[in-house]
């Protein structure tokens, strides 16, 4: 028995092989979003990860150092694409499609990104700054100022052109992601208005991808 007890201790004091890490990680992933950071058990996350808690203080040393890498982790892969699009040197027309097109990938995927991120930055000021380096990190040292810069560049050689009415980028790119997000923030009264199934709720925004762009492009038009 104090052999069996010792050699418990030795695995979870020595470095773990493969990819230990990684899961829990995603299991952190996965509880963090579902439960909020508040809400989030370090033992549910161990369960999910399928490892003991020893292994989880081995690379995350408390809950609180686990949530800032999850945070960091979701905000880069919500907005990373979003700012990718927004630097590019494709046309203002060209750009959004493509992140109305990211923006409903990512939310059909994880739909409750966008709320554990606000309800972080809420709780979490700290975290607004987390944000900015996760978005610089994925792009290559860009930040959220770089990011609209150049999109109000774009806007002011609209404007001058007479082909759109002023507006900031700020308000631009506002509108934008809010016009993505609401039909994910009311699914349940959308579903229950629309008498929408999960297949008819997809649908419904494989619909929004094809009809957004436009509405939002005439909406700029003078």
């Amino acid at each position: 028995m104090a052999r069996k007890v010792a050699a418990k201790k030795k695995r979870a004091a020595s470095p773990p092989d493969g990819d230990a890490e990684q899961r829990i990680l995603d299991a952190a992933h996965a509880v963090f979003i579902r439960r909020g950071t508040a809400g989030a058990r370090m033992q549910e996350i161990a369960d999910e990860a399928g490892v003991n808690k020893a292994l989880l203080h081995y690379y995350f040393r408390d809950k609180s150092r686990l949530a800032a890498a999850i945070f960091q982790r979701v905000a880069g892969s919500v907005f990373a694409r979003i700012a990718e699009v927004a630097l590019s040197d494709a046309a203002l027309e060209e750009k959004v499609p493509h992140i109305v097109g990211a923006y409903l990938d990512q939310l059909s995927r994880a739909p409750y990104a966008p709320g554990y991120v606000l309800g972080e930055l809420n709780h979490h000021p700290e975290r607004g700054k987390q944000l900015i380096d996760a978005l610089a990190r994925r792009q290559g040292g860009a930040t959220p100022r770089a990011v609209l810069s150049r999109l109000q560049q774009q806007l002011d050689q609209r404007v001058a052109n007479g082909t759109i009415k002023p507006i900031s980028a700020q308000q631009f790119l506002t509108n934008l992601i809010s016009l993505c997000i609401f039909p994910f923030a009311a699914k349940p009264l959308l579903c229950g208005v629309m008498e929408l199934d999960e297949a008819g709720f997809a649908a419904f925004i494989e619909e929004r991808r094809r009809v957004l762009p436009e509405f939002f492009l005439n909406a700029l038009r003078p």
